[in-house]
Order: C-alpha cells, then sequence, then structure tokens
C-alpha cells in the first residue's frame, strides 16, 4: 500500500467513456458554393466538406460545455463527488480572467464538490490535447485521489465573410477519464513538436475573427506531422512490449494501426497528411510497402517532397488504400460539421471507433492520433483498445453513445439556407460582447436538456437554465427556417456585403 492508502499505482489509463455535443443548425456546402458564386466543388471537393454546423445566440462555449458535461454525468451514472479533476481545453474565448471551468463547477457545487482541481488550457486547436495529457498525468500523480478525472473541450470555429468561412464550424465533447479504460492512451509512445510561428492567430480581442496564414499554416502543420511521426517511431520502438501485441516492435509504421486520425481543419488536409506519412514509411524503407514504390522514391527525403504538387499526388494515389481503410473511417463528423477546433481530432477519433459495427474488431489493435494547435503546439500518440473485464466502461458502451450522437447528426438537424447563416453570423458579430444581452432568436433548435444562454446582464456576467420541451409551445412540425426569415426581417437584420 502507498502513501496515498491505494494497493497500487493505476493501469491502463485512457476514456472510460464520452459525450458529444451536435449543433442543430447547419448549411449545405454545395448551397454555400451557389451562394457565394464560386466554382461548383471549391468546399464540397476542394476541401472536402459537405456540411457546416453554427451555433444560434442561444448557444455560446460555457452552454455546450455545460450540455456536453451535464449528459456525461446523466449518461454514465457517475456521480459530481466522485469527479476528483475537471480540465477544459477551447480557444473560445468569453473571459480574459474567468475561466470557463469556473462555470461548469457550477454542476458540482449543488451537490457538495468544491475539490475539483483543473482549469483551462488554450492554446488554438491543441488546449483539448493539453487538458487530456494533463488529467492522465494527474491520476499518475501521487496527487491522485482515487477519483475520475473528466476533460471537455469545444469551440465555435466561425470567419468573416470570404474563402475561409466555409472551414468554421462548431462541436464540443466531455471525456472521462480513469484506469482500466477501453481505449488507454499508450504510456511512452508520444511524441511532440512545439516552437513560434504566426501561422493563426487571435490578436485583436474584441473580435472572434482570427488572423490567418493559410500556407503558412499548412506548412507547419505538415512539418510538425514529419517531427512528430519521425519522434514517434523512436519512441515506440522502446515501449510497445512485443509479448502483448501482435505488432513487431523491430518497425513501425502505418500497418502498425488500424486507425490513423488528424486534427482536421477540413478533410483534404487529411488526405494529404496520411500521403505524407506513407512517404516517411518510403524513406525510412518500411517493409510493408512494394518494392517498385521502394526502388522509384527512396532517393527522395521528406524535406524535398515538401512543395512538390505532382508528388503529393503521386502519393496520394499510392496510399489511396491506406487512406480509406485507416482514415476516411474517422471523417464523419468533420465531413458533416465543419472545424470544431480542440475537439476534431477527438471527433476524428470517435467517428473510427463508431465506424467499426462489432467491438471486437478493436481489441488489441492500436489507433494513431496527431493533434496541433497553431502557433504551433503538436503532438502524436497512440491509443490502444481494450476488452475490458468487470467494468460498465466498456468499448461497446462508448460507440453507443458515438452513436447516439451520429443519430443526432443524420436526423435530426436543421438546415438553414446560405442567406440566413450569413445573416445569422452577421448578428452573431454585432452581439458580440454586447450587454446587457438577451438571446432572441428561434430558440424551438434547442433539444431537452440542452443547457442554454439565458441572458448577460450590464456587468458581463453570463445565466443559464436547462431547456425542456415544455418551455415553448414549439412541436415538430415548426417551421424553424421560416421562423428565422421572420426573425431576421422583424430586427433588421442584413447579411453580410
Amino acid at each position: 500500500m502507498n502513501e496515498n492508502g491505494y494497493l497500487h499505482r493505476p493501469s491502463s489509463i485512457g476514456i472510460l467513456a464520452c459525450e458529444l455535443y451536435i449543433p442543430s443548425i447547419y448549411v449545405d456546402q454545395s448551397s454555400l458554393e451557389a451562394y457565394d458564386n464560386v466554382s461548383k466543388g471549391k468546399y464540397t471537393i476542394g476541401l472536402g466538406q459537405k456540411r457546416m454546423a453554427l451555433c444560434s445566440d442561444h448557444e455560446d462555449i460555457c452552454s455546450l460545455c455545460l450540455t456536453v458535461l451535464s449528459r456525461l454525468l446523466d449518461e454514465t451514472g457517475v456521480h459530481p463527488q466522485q469527479i476528483g479533476r475537471l480540465d477544459v481545453g477551447t480557444e473560445t474565448l468569453v473571459d480574459k480572467a474567468k475561466s470557463i471551468k469556473t462555470v461548469l463547477m457550477q454542476l458540482f457545487v449543488e451537490h457538495g464538490n468544491t475539490a475539483v482541481e483543473g482549469v483551462d488550457n488554450m492554446n488554438a486547436c491543441y488546449g483539448g490535447t493539453a487538458a487530456i495529457f494533463n488529467a492522465i498525468h494527474w491520476i499518475e500523480s501521487s496527487f491522485w485521489d482515487g477519483r475520475y478525472a473528466i476533460v471537455v473541450m469545444g469551440d465555435i470555429a466561425v470567419y468573416a465573410k470570404g474563402n475561409a468561412r466555409p472551414t468554421g464550424g462548431a462541436g464540443a465533447c466531455a471525456l472521462l477519464i480513469g484506469p482500466n479504460a477501453p481505449l488507454v492512451f499508450e504510456p511512452g509512445c508520444r511524441s511532440t513538436h512545439m516552437t513560434n510561428v504566426y501561422d493563426f492567430y487571435k490578436p485583436n480581442l474584441s473580435s472572434p475573427y482570427p488572423v490567418v496564414d493559410g500556407h503558412l499554416s499548412v506548412a507547419c502543420y505538415t512539418s510538425a506531422l514529419d517531427t512528430c511521426y519521425t519522434q514517434y517511431c523512436t519512441k515506440a520502438r522502446m515501449h510497445i512490449e512485443p509479448h502483448s501485441s501482435t505488432v513487431s516492435t523491430d518497425e513501425i509504421n502505418l500497418s502498425t494501426f488500424i486507425g490513423v486520425v488528424f486534427h482536421t481543419p477540413y478533410v483534404k488536409l487529411t488526405q494529404k497528411s496520411l500521403a505524407r506519412l506513407y512517404l516517411n514509411d518510403i524513406v525510412r524503407n518500411c517493409s510493408y510497402l512494394p518494392s517498385n514504390v521502394i526502388e522509384k522514391y527512396q532517393h527522395l527525403n521528406t524535406c524535398a517532397g515538401s512543395n512538390d504538387k505532382d508528388l503529393e499526388r503521386e502519393l496520394i494515389q499510392l496510399s489511396q488504400e491506406l487512406y480509406e481503410q485507416k482514415t476516411l473511417p474517422g471523417l464523419y463528423f468533420s465531413q458533416n460539421m465543419g472545424n470544431m477546433y480542440t475537439p476534431s481530432a477527438y471527433y476524428s477519433l470517435f467517428s473510427f471507433l463508431s465506424s467499426k459495427p462489432d467491438a471486437e474488431q478493436l481489441y488489441g489493435q492500436r489507433i494513431l492520433l496527431f493533434s496541433y494547435g497553431s502557433g504551433l503546439a503538436s503532438s502524436m500518440y497512440s491509443l490502444v483498445c481494450r476488452k475490458v473485464q468487470e467494468s460498465r466502461f466498456t468499448l461497446t458502451q462508448l460507440q453507443k453513445s458515438i452513436r447516439r450522437a451520429r443519430h443526432i447528426l443524420d436526423h435530426e438537424r436543421i438546415e438553414l439556407a446560405p442567406d440566413l447563416i450569413d445573416k445569422l453570423l452577421t448578428e452573431r458579430e454585432k452581439n458580440d460582447h454586447q450587454v446587457p444581452f438577451v438571446p432572441s432568436q428561434p430558440i424551438g433548435i434547442l433539444k431537452p436538456g440542452d443547457i442554454y444562454l439565458k441572458s448577460i446582464d450590464k456587468n458581463h456576467r453570463r445565466f443559464y437554465e436547462k431547456f425542456h420541451a415544455d418551455d415553448t409551445s414549439m412541436n415538430k412540425n415548426t417551421d424553424i427556417p421560416q421562423l428565422y426569415t421572420q426573425y431576421f426581417q422583424d430586427h433588421q437584420i442584413n447579411g453580410s456585403t
């Protein structure tokens, strides 16, 4: 027994359960192409996007996080007193001092639990990953008191009118972290690359919009991917135990993993990223590759191939089968919701898990994950799927939770035309940091159990309530698009010019 009174240190630390937030409003990207008068396929083929999620004025980052946290506690039956740490990852800031974590504490204080460690983590899209690492490190440490940790991450990604707007999106998720997990963060198998660049940043604290150097950002992402993969393969060879794995530790490569998922600003970037890892394997002369591929490309190095578009297209074609097996199944949420910033990589992970009809197909398998946040911070690490004995937290239960979210995504969302989306974003920009403020858009887009923004007072204090079906005369036949049309007419809201 150690000094904390526990018989042994925790092992197999990872994700026990999850809850995903699906915003109710979306716009179709092909409709957006026509509205923006751009070439057909620019967003749907060039970016690989199908739909983009958006939020009403009843939804802010705190309401999204409150909702997924509340639902995670309800669905798992975990009592708030059983939580000892809560970390938040986001770049959607509503206050420069007060953390979102403190807002979420209302769900614990009402149950008499104020002993909850952790605060917010912020670095562009990397904050959610930093939050997970902090939660894991706490459980591994001498300060762990035997309780669970929760990580909540979410963002509302909006861009000014122009080329970047179709790469927006919104989402949030809550993860229950603890030992004896069905989805384990593999010890020692983690690499990190961080440096100082200005590829995407938000220096104007009065505006929600970023300053973006798109070409630089892709170059930084690619460089970080190369560096992290090289480091990861070296570390994994030392830490993966041969007796507990069907994987050869003599060589770590793309064939080591059943899935390879990425932070996904837009879907097309993931195909290029998988092809990039394939190039890395060619340079390392990995044994699973066809001999003719090795012979043709082995003279290359990753630096020489970074700006060669013809080579990139060849590599995408050569790695197409691997992409369809290992990466494409993880893109369903991103294709249909857009860029979610901090939770993006984890929605990709969950999409991949839900693509397998039977958990038996996943047991003992590894998934490689690359997390990137501009500025920049990046990490690559692996997760192992386990068949857990004598636990209510299983891989099958994780899949059920994810599939509930996919059902909402496919059957319970409301499409708004691009002109209404334009007006919605114009009003969001107008109301940003305005006080006092009371949301007034149609409330019928909310689902029972959603926690929504009720008001902001003159001192910028935010108040939230839980939505119940009887809060409104709304019924399932309500024409939400028509309500929004009437709303914008009544409030004289015009789209951006």
